[in-house]
């Protein structure tokens, strides 16, 4: 129970859930069958936060959480309901609030610059020791700030509005205009640290500076509690948050490892394609995003692919491929949001080559090319060079062909600073250059790939290209329609043999769409003939609402929202105008968070209220809706039970028990309504019968779950894939005592006339539905027999 999860519960905590909320839910929690709660950032973060990812003080336990006392009734809660504990991890950052009574560290390298003993922990660019840090937090630039007035002296501290900063020692009488340029910070316009910020910071959030871990003392320090109360027992795993922004990840999960004891650890590593985790790093492998992917793949229709493209092109008049959005994107945020970091590569570049004769011709401007093009290419999220180490072959593919890429896009002058690039990145480039500088290199631009992987393609390009906005999910691919059950079985076998104990997910705070929200919008790949109906009735209906101002992506992104969230009506106004706006913001096409624009968000609002409070277009989308309902049943259930009886350790998203049509943070860290799941697993252990979908889903979680309490070893075993002779159809065993069986496709399925004669060959022995009660023998049953009151089946040897 205290070593390797069986299943785990993701707790969304905050002031308004805090630990002693948490003990509450964990006799629930017990009964539902689950082995360790799995619990959001626990130590002190900024005053306000609501997800925890901004830590300020690693010393001490939230205190709106309820603090140490709190965390300790939880802990003993767990205890007696023999359940563990897994905390998420933030290695990578920290949050700038300043007061020193919230971020000691911080405050002294403010004050006291290069010369602070805490100069170290930070990533910061000092240049010839006389730059300042970079604090770019003013409303306007800081000529129009001091004329204002908006800047004054408190004694030893700075203030501007509710910001502090120490000031340096002997500068307090100084004129306010000479002291600001005598602190080792500048204070500056917000809209300059894109260009000029000269420390690392969490992508492109300048209010989460980067720490670094590879020093030891930082280290010791950001994690002294946590182990602490790991060695205590309280804790008996982690969950690492963004390890790609580590200078050294393979690094610091062995020295977690050696520190644990190798403890339960899995990484926050997004997986490309058909990249793999690289085998060398002590750690249980993922937090699931890869099996996602593969999940929800099951249940996509390759055959909508080209009519469901067809109406995208129609409606939005988007390419026809994804990678040209990519490619957009990408070079938007080189080119803004990271140009800070590109602009430090640069001038490592050049101090590097300067000092290289032979180099020493290659100017700036083509460093610049170069590396903004490399980032652009690249299609992995890190390629981990270790400094002094011989890459890895998947290492140096990655590199390779990126260059490859960039090549075309250079002029043929520039190829030969290409090789440069990519010599020096790859550790090749030795000679008379500085092995320290070289080594920084290395690891800074792998500490931009992922920044500009993530912010080009997951907060932008998923919010242009929406042919099935299902499939634009973190560590999705919008151009992978559709898993067969062949794949699927190819992928778990691999999981199974070389990490069989990784985390498998289906909603997490960071997906862009619940998973029952992406098995709604799933099921359109399997009728895109209707949907492509369905909303050339809807738009012809809502002509009158419509400005031409409405951009056409905009409004299909509109109508698969409408569609994924509806639950007997539409979802709640005020939660999808909030999501609407993040949405075209993140796209910013037509507006942006550092550039809104009032006009076009308000046009986008009116449409969205204008449709909502219209009956005619509510009873067309109720009625196409309803239309869908088996469907989704299938989609729902049948990924749900994949997810949970697959090789891995399954986590529960909160309350994604029950069907839950969320959207993206903050839509997904509402508060989960447990008396009302309390109240329905008791009525569904007492032998009543479901009386809905979320019935359905609590029975499959709840009975699926158990069975991996009590047959650990199956679980913990082989993973047989089952023949059957129909495709719609995925069956698997779990070493000799547990089968899985979904539906897969459905509609298609009723196209060809149902299950007919189709069967799944069993094991020999004698089996048990476990959500029906049924008995069934081995051999070749019949598929409809067993899927008879349900789309899914779970079977365990009887």
């Amino acid at each position: 129970m205290m070593g390797v999860p069986q299943a785990t519960y993701r707790f969304q905590l905050r002031a308004e859930f805090g630990f002693d909320d948490a003990a509450a839910v964990v006799p629930y929690l017990s009964s539902l069958g689950i082995s360790h709660a799995y619990l959001s950032p626990i130590l002190q973060a900024a005053p306000g936060s609501t997800h925890g990812y901004d830590v300020v003080d690693h010393s001490r336990l939230s205190e709106p959480m309820g603090g140490r006392a709190a965390f300790n009734r939880l802990s003993l809660q767990l205890a007696q309901h023999r359940l563990g504990a897994i905390a998420d991890v933030v290695p990578n950052h920290v949050a700038v609030p300043t007061p020193e009574s919230l971020n000691k560290a911080l405050w002294s390298v403010l004050r006291l610059g290069p010369g602070s003993q805490y100069a170290d922990w930070f990533d910061v660019d000092w240049g010839s020791g006389n730059q300042p840090l970079l604090m770019a937090v003013l409303g306007q630039r800081i000529g129009k700030v001091l004329a204002d007035g908006e800047l004054s002296v408190d004694g030893d501290v700075l203030r501007y509005y509710d910001h502090e900063y120490p000031l340096r020692p002997g500068t307090e009488e100084l004129p306010l205009e000479e002291l600001v340029t005598e602190q080792w910070y500048r204070l500056a316009h917000w809209r300059v640290a894109d260009e000029e910020l000269n420390y690392r910071r969490f992508f492109d959030v300048d209010t989460l500076a980067a720490v670094r871990q590879e020093t030891q003392e930082v280290f010791d320090a950001t994690h002294e509690l946590l182990l602490a109360l790991l060695h205590e027992g309280k804790l008996h795993g982690y969950r690492i948050d963004h390890p790609d922004g580590l200078a050294d990840p393979r690094g610091y999960l062995r020295r977690l490892a050696e520190r644990t004891g190798g403890a339960w650890v899995v990484v926050e590593k997004i997986l490309e394609g058909e990249e793999e985790l690289p085998r060398d790093w002590p750690c249980a492998g993922t937090t699931g995003y890869d099996a996602l992917l593969r999940v929800g793949g099951l249940f996509i229709d390759p055959a909508g692919a080209a009519p469901l493209a067809a109406l995208h092109s129609e409606l939005t008049g988007a390419p026809a491929d994804f990678g040209p959005v990519v490619e957009e994107a990408k070079r938007e945020i080189v080119q803004h949001g990271q140009y800070a970091e590109v602009h430090r590569l640069v001038e490592l570049l050049a101090r590097i080559c300067q000092d290289d004769v032979r180099l020493r011709d290659h100017t700036r401007r083509a460093f610049h090319e170069v590396v903004a093009e490399l980032l652009v290419q690249f299609d992995v999220y890190r390629a981990y060079v270790v400094p002094g180490e011989e890459p890895s072959p998947t290492a140096v593919a990655a590199l390779e062909r990126a260059a490859d890429k960039a090549r075309a896009n250079l002029a043929e002058d520039r190829h030969a600073t290409l090789d440069v690039v990519l010599h020096l990145l790859l550790g090749r480039e030795t000679s008379t250059i500085d092995e320290q500088a070289r080594a920084e290199l290395i690891v800074r631009f792998q500490q931009t790939c992922g920044p500009v992987m993530a912010k080009g393609v997951e907060d932008t390009a998923f919010y242009r290209w929406l042919r099935l906005t299902s499939l634009n999910e973190v560590g999705g691919d919008p151009e992978h329609f559709g898993v067969t059950p062949e794949e699927f079985h190819a992928y778990s076998t691999q999981l199974n043999k070389h990490w069989p104990k990784t985390m498998t997910t289906l909603s997490t705070h960071d997906t862009k769409r619940s998973e029952d929200v992406r098995a709604r919008l799933g099921v359109l790949s399997e009728r895109p003939a209707a949907w492509s109906e369905a909303v050339r009735d809807w738009r012809r209906l809502s002509e009158d609402h419509r400005s031409p101002a409405l951009d056409g992506s905009t409004e299909y992104l509109f109508w698969q929202t409408l569609f994924g969230t509806w639950d007997d009506g539409p979802l709640a106004e005020d939660r999808l105008q909030a999501y609407l706006l993040k949405a075209i913001r993140e796209a910013k096409r037509h507006t942006s968070w550092t550039s809104p624009d009032d006009e076009y968000e308000q046009t986008v609002a009116a449409f969205a209220t204008a449709v909502l409070h219209d009956d005619n277009v509510l009873t067309a989308v109720r009625r196409f809706a309803e239309e869908q309902t088996d469907y989704v049943r299938a989609a729902t259930l049948g990924q749900k039970l994949v997810q949970l009886t697959m090789p891995g350790v399954p986590d529960v998203y909160q309350g994604s028990e029950l069907v839950d049509l969320s959207l993206v943070d903050p839509d997904n860290r509402r508060p989960v309504d447990y008396k009302d799941r309390v109240a329905r697993l008791q009525r569904l252990d007492a032998g009543g019968k479901p009386e809905d979908l979320s019935d359905e889903k609590l029975l499959v979680t709840s009975r699926a779950i158990r069975l991996r309490r009590q047959y650990p070893d199956a679980f913990g075993g082989s993973y047989t894939p089952l023949p059957t002779s129909n495709g719609h159809a995925v069956a698997f065993a779990r070493g000799d005592a547990v089968i899985t069986v979904a539906t897969r496709l459905p509609a298609a399925l009723r196209r060809l006339g149902g299950w007919g004669d189709s069967t799944v060959v069993l094991p020999a022995g004698q089996w048990k539905n476990v959500l029906t009660g049924r008995e069934v023998g081995s051999g070749a049953a019949r598929i409809d027999d067993l899927l008879t009151d349900l789309p899914v089946a779970l079977l365990v040897r009887s």
